[in-house]
């Protein structure tokens, strides 16, 4: 991932929390013919220091279920379009469009999981994380032979982070009026990604007023 320096972060805060407030992820991988492959799902995140672990289950038919070794994992925040018109020196500056968002890639390595009991405990800690947010009262059942049958039809990961670029790209690089302005564009406009985006914009500014760089 393409990460300028005023947009890279390296505390891993910011990684906690894009996976708490969207665990659906993207997992890449390369296949058999040299060609990636790219499977979308919900994970499982922890984190002990910088020892980061994923975890999470395929389909036993997705070709993605063999594989073992190097994979990428890309987490997803919230974004927005930047108008250049929300900046003060727009026409001094002939500033043009942006787009503000912010992202994370997680470079490491996979190992495939088939015990029963690793399967159970995957799928049982996927409903206790997701099923709460709808309201629902389903728990894996183990000692439901119908529950357990179905743990053949999924192969487990684990995925060990052996490095993590995170990029939240917004307008670290303008000055504190153009920040500001935008912040209020964004403000003014309906939706949460909109408003995540802003509030991602004035906690950056906030840190970087408090370090007094120079603009």
């Amino acid at each position: 991932m393409y990460t300028p320096r005023a947009f890279a972060e390296d505390d891993l805060a910011g990684l906690d929390w894009l996976l708490a407030r969207d665990p659906f992820a993207t997992l890449v991988t390369t296949g058999a013919d040299g060609l990636p492959l790219a499977t979308h799902l919900p994970v499982l995140y922890a984190r002990d220091g910088d020892d980061v672990v994923v975890e999470g289950h395929w389909a036993r038919p997705n070709p993605q279920a063999v594989h073992a070794g190097p994979a990428l994992l890309i987490v997803n925040g919230p974004h927005h379009y930047i108008s250049p018109g929300w900046y003060p020196d727009k026409a001094e500056m002939a500033r043009v469009p942006t787009w503000n968002y912010a992202a994370a890639h997680l470079h490491g390595s996979l190992e495939a999981l088939h015990e029963e009991e690793q399967l159970a405990s995957i799928v049982s800690r996927l409903g206790e994380r997701f099923e709460p947010q709808v309201g629902g009262q389903w728990r894996y059942d183990h000692a439901d032979e119908r529950e357990r049958r179905q743990l053949r039809g999924i192969v487990g990961f684990r995925f060990h982070a052996s490095r993590i670029a995170l990029k939240f790209k917004l307008n670290q690089n303008h000055p504190s009026a153009n920040v500001e302005g935008a912040i209020a564009g964004l403000r003014a406009l309906p939706g949460d990604n909109a408003d995540e985006v802003a509030t991602l914009m004035a906690d950056r500014l906030a840190r970087r007023d408090q370090a007094g760089p120079a603009e």
